[in-house]
């Protein structure tokens, strides 16, 4: 086991350091002139060019990533055109606030989606099944938008429980940003316990159908235990795939979420980066989306590992 996990860490720097030379190479691609941005379209060429010395765009490319990437890795992310430096508190805070909104979502749909997913296959091919599946169906073409918005009307406008925004601040005490987390976290939960239901249900069937688990039944094992021990196990291996791969979504792709709920993650930020050309503030936000996206695949190859012994020798 631990030869299996010392070699996926190794592929993790190796992802990580490709992805990073990415990010940094599709930054400089992207359009229009940041010193144009910060100065002005009738600013001087000399003021210009002063510009691009201070912020090391007259060296070469390979010495830029070079300096950024060891800038990057000791913490110092730059500074952001609005002259707030890009670690904090500008990543560093949208991103705890992102992970909040995810724990909460996580807290909420895994462990009713693999229940579900469960119920789903035991009972397969009766009411409960269709319904659950037609359910599941339902909320993964729906886009996030119509159930926010339909959420806000109703808990918000119409009962008045919750609040329509959730503009909550680096200082709020936990009690104070309960109540504008669960709105945002239903919206994202009903898209994430599709995926698990969908997943569950079809790792089970799958496991249900295998020789050792009818041979586990005819010995006389007991039905909780059957499904604990025998079914449940292998059943989950293709929902830690949907898990790992939410993560990514969770942290910083939710733009639409947080738009709607006005919420502060890191989804708007990297909008707002993307909008005013801040390259410092794209590279530092794009980079934390991808090390979450791969630290999340690591982890889900060692769970793998753990819950299927063959797969450490593949």
């Amino acid at each position: 086991m631990l030869s299996f996990v010392v070699r996926r860490l190794g592929f993790t720097f190796l992802t990580l350091l490709l992805a990073s030379m990415l990010v940094f190479a599709a930054t400089q691609l992207l359009p229009g002139d940041v010193t144009t941005l910060m100065l002005g379209r009738f600013a001087s060429d000399e003021a210009k060019a002063e510009v691009r010395r201070e912020l090391g765009l007259d060296r070469s490319p390979i010495v830029q990533y070079g300096t950024w990437l060891g800038d990057y890795v000791r913490g110092d992310w730059g500074t952001s055109i609005t002259a707030m430096a890009v670690a904090r508190p500008l990543v560093l805070e949208r991103l705890r606030n992102s992970l909040m909104l995810a724990m909460a979502a996580y807290l909420v749909y895994l462990p009713l989606g693999i229940l579900l997913g469960l119920i789903a296959a035991v009972r397969k091919d009766t009411l409960l099944d269709h319904a659950i599946s037609v359910s599941s169906l339902a909320f993964i073409g729906l886009p996030e938008f119509v159930t926010a918005v339909a959420l806000i009307g109703v808990f918000s406008l119409y009962l008045d429980w919750l609040p329509a925004q959730s503009s909550i601040r680096f200082s709020d005490g936990f009690f104070e940003v309960l109540p504008m987390l669960i709105l945002p976290a239903i919206t994202i939960s009903l898209v994430g316990l599709a995926h698990v239901i969908r997943m569950t249900r079809a790792g089970t069937i799958t496991v249900l159908k295998q020789d050792y688990v009818r041979t586990a039944a005819l010995k006389g094992l007991g039905r909780r235990k059957l499904m604990m021990t025998h079914v449940l196990r292998n059943s989950l291996l293709p929902t830690v795939t949907i898990i790992a791969l939410d993560v990514g979504w969770m942290v910083g792709g939710l733009i639409i979420v947080e738009s709607v709920y006005s919420y502060p993650g890191l989804g708007r930020l990297l909008l707002f980066g993307i909008q005013h050309r801040d390259i410092p503030l794209i590279q530092a936000t794009v980079m934390i989306m991808v090390i979450a996206v791969v630290v999340a695949n690591t982890l889900a190859d060692i769970v793998y590992a753990l819950l299927n012994p063959r797969i450490r020798y593949s």
